[in-house]
């Protein structure tokens, strides 16, 4: 088998389960209990939190546990815009935003509040300027993605972070999901920030949502007083633990492992170049794991099943989105012809890829895709 779908989940590393399983079985008590395995549960959370806030250089009062990206988007979108309408009722976000992200923003039109889509250029990025003319005075928050999830694009984050210090009663929350552990970004001048555990070999169902001191917001969850009164519920303690410590394991990883992987994405991105009947949608520069590609005239879950026979795994679009049958709104953005937009799928890689991996895809390529073009004659 060959796994070209690690943007819409990775496989958990041995050590990652093998975390998760004893947390569930020795340390299985409730962390608001107040007896003997309470207390135990409650050290083990208290250590998970201590750890991840280290790994990202933020404080451990930051970090709210919750149960992967789309609600941590969810709970930074709307708990800001909730929390603070009275002040103003403006949100700035991207056409090249998660569905989680322009979901939450749509749901909240519907209740007053009003959305500026900023575009993308050629590359799937948004400018900083083009973010400083959005900004009225009744902005209240900038929500971006920083890693794009179908193409790879990157948003210069920092330099928006930097221009945002200017404008302090907005908030900034950046959607890190795609970006963890490949592509670095500093959390300083950043209000809030997105991540998802089963991005980097966690178990599913887990996330963390940074939260600088001093940033209020309204829980989307109403209930106990877990996670600081943001996010009620009973912490997923053995998925915290687990993803604790693939965090750490993906980070020590991704010091040496990125040059790895952007090789292997360079490599698939000059073959597919050099093809007449392939179009690459991805910028060039963009994230070192994530390639978008166009067959023009194919249909991109006839391509999905072709891979899948030969044992390889590709994609659509987003996997949150990639059974719906409308053409990518992202590629559309682009400013991509329709034809080129409706035929793309997406190979996305990890550290645990090799070259040969590459080289059975690419011999692929060349027997599957002219055999279907011929079927379409």
């Amino acid at each position: 088998m060959i796994y070209f779908d690690n943007s819409a989940t990775t496989k958990p590393y041995k050590e990652v389960l093998d975390a998760f399983v004893t947390v569930s079985t020795n340390y299985f008590g409730n962390p608001s209990s107040i007896h003997q395995l309470g207390s135990e549960a409650e050290r083990l959370l208290t250590q998970s939190r201590t750890v991840v806030a280290s790994l990202l250089h933020v404080k451990q009062s930051e970090i709210v546990f919750t149960s992967g990206g789309t609600e941590g988007n969810n709970l930074a979108i709307k708990g800001i815009a909730l929390k603070h309408r009275n002040r103003g009722k403006h949100i700035i976000t991207s056409q090249g935003e998660h569905p989680s992200v322009v979901e939450a923003c749509k749901q909240l039109e519907q209740v007053g509040f009003d959305v500026t889509y900023l575009p993308l250029n050629e590359q799937g990025v948004v400018t900083v300027q083009s973010v400083k003319e959005a900004l009225r005075d009744d902005t209240i928050l900038v929500s971006l993605i920083h890693v794009n999830n179908e193409i790879g694009s990157i948003q210069p984050i920092q330099e928006i972070a930097q221009l945002l210090k200017n404008y302090p009663k907005v908030f900034f929350h950046v959607d890190h999901v795609q970006g963890i552990g490949k592509v670095p970004i500093s959390l300083q001048h950043i209000d809030l920030c997105t991540v998802s555990g089963h991005k980097f070999h966690s178990v599913k169902g887990t996330g963390i949502l940074y939260i600088r001191n001093g940033v209020k917001l309204d829980p989307l969850l109403s209930g106990g007083q877990q996670e600081s009164f943001v996010r009620s519920g009973t912490e997923n303690l053995a998925g915290i633990v687990a993803m604790t410590k693939a965090l750490r394991m993906t980070l020590e990883k991704s010091k040496e492992a990125v040059g790895y992987v952007t090789a292997l994405k360079e490599e698939l991105q000059t073959f597919l170049e050099g093809l007449d009947y392939a179009h690459v949608n991805s910028p060039v520069g963009g994230a070192p794991h994530i390639l978008n590609v166009s067959f023009i005239g194919l249909k991109p879950e006839v391509l999905v099943h072709a891979f899948e026979e030969r044992g390889i795994f590709v994609s659509t679009k987003s996997a949150c989105s990639s059974k719906q049958k409308e053409i990518s709104r992202v590629l559309l953005a682009l400013g991509l012809q329709e034809k080129i937009a409706e035929s793309a799928i997406r190979i996305s890689l990890s550290f645990e890829n090799t070259k040969e991996e590459v080289e059975a895809f690419k011999q692929a390529v060349i027997e599957i895709v002219p055999n279907l073009y011929e079927v379409m004659r």
